[in-house]
């Protein structure tokens, strides 16, 4: 049963996943969760780092987690894992809210946010917001400290201001875009700049938080990492999904899939080639897992089979390299579970580490493809620019997916079999 608004409710489990759902469709704007932290007595952020959002996933303490987005059906559902044994005793509150990309919540249908028990799923609190109008952020609840134990309050406030008013009212320093200064119209004598002595040079101010994220689309499919701030650090390549449907028998034509499995195991995979022409794969076959600070530069975290938003397939890129990187294809296979991407619903994210988060959600499949091809990163001058594919193919008869991304992109490799 939903919660009125004001009303709470004790939270007696030490770990909580906070679910916020929305039905998605034509017109509907897209919806992002985040957390902030506030500080007993202020009500206010003790610094940048106590804003969990998708640019800033990770709580420095590892309380709190920015988990990422599923869809199920009609269904959109934005994720973040509380760990409140680990909640720092200065924390008395945290704020669970949610904000709007491409309209206001007045166009976001069936809007609510729920919280779970982590270890069972069962359902703690869910509080649904029917009363949405022109706001492009909202506080949805909170969780709070009351005596020692956890609660969770319904609030259902809303925001004009979106992210940015939201979380500078809360003590959050945002990044503006910077405005271009003006051309001089005359050249004229360049003054001197003042040298200012080391012992008295201010302390270096922390960056201030980024709200700005990419989405790429078969009409915009390309962005430049340097223009994004992505120029340096690790880039954090993620791959989740899950089953849409559940099939049973490969149908006459094509697009018609059989046989998703719970066992269903996805493979992200890279062909790179380096500077100096060497080329390779990083894959879990063969456990050719690459490496982050000799080359390839590439590196496989782990071999995911759940699609997890809390895990998925990941992989790494050390950008300090990435002027020895000449192309890149990452791209996915299936290994078992399934004959096809068919009714598979993925979504592809890039986290470089001082830059935006670039996204794209792959596209249903209509072919029976066991191998598709997700981004393309090309050197253009020394930056790294992205290139959505979402190209799924299929591969003919006795060719294994990797020779089929081979084929297509040109790489000219030699391949044999391999295993896990």
């Amino acid at each position: 049963m939903s919660m009125l608004k004001g009303a709470n409710v004790p939270v007696p489990v030490p770990i909580v996943h906070v679910e916020l759902g929305w039905r998605s469709g034509s017109g509907a704007p897209d919806v992002d969760a985040s957390a902030l932290l506030l500080a007993s007595g202020s009500g206010k952020v003790r610094s940048d780092a106590d804003f969990v959002f998708y640019n800033q996933p990770e709580h420095a303490s590892g309380a709190v987690r920015h988990e990422g987005k599923r869809t199920a059906g009609a269904v959109t559902t934005d994720h973040i894992t509380v760990d409140l044994g680990r909640v720092e005793p200065s924390v008395e509150r945290i704020v669970l809210a949610a904000s709007s990309d491409g309209g206001s919540f007045g166009q976001v249908p069936g809007l609510y946010v729920r919280v779970l028990d982590a270890a069972g799923g069962a359902e703690i609190a869910r509080y649904e917001s029917g009363d949405a109008t022109v706001e492009t952020a909202f506080i949805l609840g909170e969780l709070y400290r009351r005596q020692g134990a956890w609660k969770f309050r319904a609030v259902g406030q809303g925001y004009q201001s979106g992210l940015e008013g939201l979380a500078t009212d809360f003590g959050i320093t945002v990044d503006e875009p910077q405005q271009a200064a003006p051309l001089p119209t005359a050249p004229g004598p360049v003054p001197a700049t003042p040298q200012v002595p080391a012992a008295a040079s201010a302390p270096v101010a922390p960056a201030p938080v980024r709200l700005s994220k990419i989405t790429l689309t078969k009409e915009a499919p390309t962005v430049s990492l340097a223009k994004q701030g992505g120029t340096s650090g690790t880039m954090r390549v993620n791959l989740n999904w899950e089953v849409r449907k559940q099939f049973t028998g490969w149908g006459s034509k094509l697009g018609q899939a059989v046989a998703m499995h719970a066992d269903l195991d996805l493979d992200l995979c890279a062909l790179f080639e380096l500077g100096d022409g060497r080329k390779g794969v990083v894959q879990a076959l063969g456990n050719a897992f690459g490496a982050l600070h000799q080359p390839p530069y590439i590196q496989l975290d782990g071999d995911d089979r759940t699609g997890s938003v809390a895990t998925g397939e990941n992989l790494s890129i050390n950008l300090d390299h990435k002027d020895k990187l000449r192309r890149v294809v990452i791209f996915v296979t299936i290994y078992s579970g399934a004959r096809s991407f068919a009714d598979l619903h993925a979504t592809v994210t890039l986290q470089p580490q001082h830059g935006a988060p670039i996204e794209f959600s792959l596209d249903e499949c209509t072919v029976p493809s066991t191998v598709c091809a997700l981004v393309l990163l090309t050197n253009q001058g020394g930056d790294l620019v992205a290139q959505r594919e979402a190209r799924y193919l299929v591969p003919e008869r006795g060719v294994s997916p990797q020779r089929t991304i081979d084929h297509a992109y040109g790489w000219g490799m030699n391949w044999t079999p391999g295993r896990k």
